[in-house]
């Protein structure tokens, strides 16, 4: 594991740390953990993709059919 050094306004840090205490859990713990969301977001959001894309493939629905209107789709009951 690398150390990481980061450069942050003396204020922003005594905050952070601060709210890092009241959620029970450390600066390096939050860090840590944005990087590896941080890090892991494309390939999540490609499979998310990928995934929507097969599910329309194999839907069975069409949009063909009945046909709606403007007012029947806002309608309240």
């Amino acid at each position: 594991m690398i150390d990481l050094t980061i450069k942050v306004d003396d204020e922003v840090l005594s905050r952070a740390e601060a709210r890092a205490q009241q959620e029970q859990t450390s600066l390096d713990a939050l860090v840590r953990g944005y990087l590896e969301s941080y890090a892991g977001s494309e390939q999540e959001r490609a499979r998310a993709i990928d995934e929507l894309l097969e599910l329309s493939a194999r839907a069975r629905s069409s949009s063909e059919g009945r046909r709606w209107t403007r007012d029947e789709l806002h309608e309240r009951r």
